[in-house]
C-alpha cells in the first residue's frame, strides 16, 4: 500500500465519525480482520475519539468527577493507540520478513508505523482546520490565519506521505530495516509504577 491509500482510509474514518460525532459511538470497521486497511482505520478511529475527548476534557465548566473519568479514558486511549501502532509495525515485520538487508543498510529513526500515526493524526487536523478556515462566524483575520495553517498541513502530509512511500520501499529493497521497540509505558503498569505498587501494599 502506498501512503495514500493510508490517507484515504484515514479521511474515510474521520468522516464516519463525524456522522455521529460521539465519543461513545463504537468503531464499525469495515475491513476484515488481520488486514493493514483493518488495523489503520482502528488506529484512526481511536485517534478521533481521543481528538474530541481532549477537546471536551479542557471545558472549563466540565464536573470534575467527569474530567477525572475522561482523563482515565484518555489514558486507556494513549495505550490502546501504541498497541496499535505496534500492531502495524508487527504486520510490516511480517511482509519483510523474508528480504535481507544489505550489509550496509541502515535503521531509521522511527518504524513505519509510528510515521503513519502522524498521518492518522494530520488527517484529523486537516479536516478541523478546514472547519475553522471556513467559519462565517469568525473574523477575517481568523479564517485568514487557520486558511494560511491549512496550507502548510497539506503540504505536510505530502512531505509525510512522500517519505513513508521511501521509507517503505528502502525496507523492501533491503537499503534499510526495521526494528520494533515496545514502548513499556511505566505509568499504565501496576508493577512499575511506584504509586500504583505503593498504594496495593498497603
Amino acid at each position: 500500500m502506498k501512503a495514500s491509500e493510508f490517507n484515504s482510509i484515514f479521511d474515510k474514518v474521520v468522516s464516519d465519525y463525524h456522522l455521529t460525532d460521539d465519543v461513545n459511538v463504537k468503531c464499525n470497521n469495515p475491513y476484515s480482520p488481520g488486514t493493514l486497511e483493518f488495523l489503520l482505520y482502528g488506529k484512526c478511529w481511536i485517534d478521533s475519539v481521543q481528538w474530541h475527548l481532549e477537546d471536551i476534557i479542557r471545558d472549563p465548566k466540565i464536573d470534575p468527577v467527569e474530567a477525572l473519568s475522561i482523563k482515565r479514558w484518555i489514558d486507556r486511549s494513549n495505550q490502546e493507540r501504541t498497541d496499535m501502532v505496534e500492531y502495524i509495525d508487527s504486520w510490516y515485520l511480517d511482509s519483510f520478513k523474508n528480504v535481507q538487508p544489505a550489509p550496509d543498510a541502515k535503521i531509521n529513526t522511527e518504524t513505519p508505523a509510528w510515521a503513519i500515526d502522524r498521518l492518522s493524526i494530520l488527517a484529523l487536523k486537516l479536516y478541523h482546520m478546514q472547519i475553522e478556515a471556513s467559519r462565517t462566524d469568525a473574523s477575517e483575520d481568523h479564517v485568514r490565519k487557520c486558511a494560511d495553517k491549512l496550507a502548510v498541513l497539506k503540504q505536510q502530509r505530502v512531505d509525510l506521505s512522500t517519505a513513508i512511500d521511501e521509507l517503505l520501499a528502502e525496507i523492501a529493497s533491503g537499503r534499510k530495516y526495521m526494528k520494533v521497540y515496545k514502548q513499556m509505558k511505566m505509568y499504565n503498569d501496576p508493577s512499575l509504577n511506584p504509586v500504583l505498587y505503593s498504594a496495593s501494599s498497603k
